[in-house]
């Protein structure tokens, strides 16, 4: 279920485990399916209805990213280039 359909009480205190997460990649996959349906269709309300819900997923997914503790930006040096400088100047 969509957090948008989640009572403001309950909100906050849903379990987030990677089924939670799951799930919402495969409503967000639905709502892109039904959102290019409907503009193929010439129905723009029911796209604008639509990309609502998939923005709300989308925000939660990133919050719930964000707020993730165990996850490590990647390392950002070339694992060649490393390698490559260890092994000092080539040619000589």
């Amino acid at each position: 279920m969509s957090i948008v359909f989640v009572p403001k009480k309950l909100r906050g205190k849903a379990v987030i485990n990677q089924e939670t997460i799951q799930r919402l990649l495969d409503e967000n996959d639905q709502l892109i399916r039904c959102i290019t349906e409907y503009m193929q269709k010439g129905r723009a309300v029911e796209c604008v209805q639509y990309q609502q819900i998939l923005h709300r997923n989308i925000v939660y997914l990133a919050t719930i990213a964000d707020a993730s503790p165990d996850t490590e930006p990647p390392d950002s040096t070339n694992s060649s280039e490393s390698t490559s400088a260890a092994q000092g100047p080539t040619g000589s």
